[in-house]
């Protein structure tokens, strides 16, 4: 008896279904003419979230893979760079600036309060 209540429950489902999407099509043509006047309508102001993946997005170029996968991770989190982080890039920078003395000292106490 369990089986038959099953299958009965089963099949109306299923029969539901099928005529939903026999509607669809017919639905979607005149819903057409709408979604065109909605695309020509401005576009709102994108969310922040939207305008980190646009950065983050031309910041990662031509990165393919595995490599783009972990840089957009790194860029879309929105947990700030560590101290040591800072420290590596900093250095980076007043080497290829070649930089030395107080210069390089003004440079690092710049660098790294940002």
């Amino acid at each position: 008896m369990k089986k038959l209540l099953t299958l009965s429950a089963l099949s109306l489902v299923l029969s539901f279904g099928a005529a939903h999407a026999a509607d669809a099509p017919a639905k979607a043509a005149t819903a057409a003419p709408a979604a065109t006047a909605a695309s020509a309508a401005p576009a709102a102001e994108p969310t922040k979230q939207q305008s980190k993946m646009g950065t983050c997005n031309k910041e990662a170029g031509d990165m393919k893979g595995d490599e783009r996968k972990a840089f957009m991770k790194t860029c879309l989190s929105n947990k700030p760079a560590t101290q040591q982080d800072k420290m590596k890039t900093c250095n980076a920078d007043a080497k290829a600036k070649t930089l030395k003395g107080d210069e390089r000292k003004a440079f690092m106490s710049e660098c790294l309060k940002k």
